[in-house]
């Protein structure tokens, strides 16, 4: 806006728009802030009114694809775990264990049966046979184990 446009609207040559007068220089004119309420009013009008919400995918549990099993933690570069029983501790830092689901036949719908045998790290030598203990994914340790000892649940009796 030109000098001579500010002096036709009645604001004097020395103040910038949007200034009140009297008013210090540099400061501006403030509007209240918008409540909820004047949003709702404003989206009845016709006005777009951006809610924030993120559509994206809904976040719950993922089935893991692999075992038909339910994964606790859905976010990226998080752990798989498992939990299964130690079938054989013969080799030297490492347990081999069965892991167990109960997936849907896709024909008939009955509930089968599924193991898998995962080799796994266990560094203390701490797992015996019949023991029930849960397992980490982890990077690759030798050419056919990339899984680790967490915990162990139960001893076996």
């Amino acid at each position: 806006m030109t000098e001579e446009e500010r002096n036709q609207n009645g604001a004097p040559e020395g103040t910038p728009e949007g200034t009140p007068e009297g008013a210090p220089e540099g400061a501006t004119e403030e509007r209240p802030p918008e409540t909820p309420q004047d949003l709702l009013e404003g989206a009845d009008s016709g006005e777009t009114v951006e809610a924030g919400l993120d559509l994206g995918p809904a976040k719950g549990p993922a089935l893991d694809q692999d075992e038909g099993q339910i994964q606790t933690d859905t976010q990226r570069n998080r752990r798989k775990e498992r939990v299964g029983m130690v079938v054989s501790d013969a080799p030297e830092k490492t347990v081999t264990v069965s892991v167990e689901a109960l997936v849907r036949h896709p024909k008939y719908k009955k509930r089968v049966r599924r193991s898998k045998k995962f080799m796994v790290h266990d560094e203390g030598n701490e797992a015996r046979v019949g023991d029930t203990v849960r397992i980490i994914e982890t990077r690759p340790i030798s050419a056919r184990k990339r899984w680790r000892l967490a915990n162990i649940v139960s001893r076996a009796e």
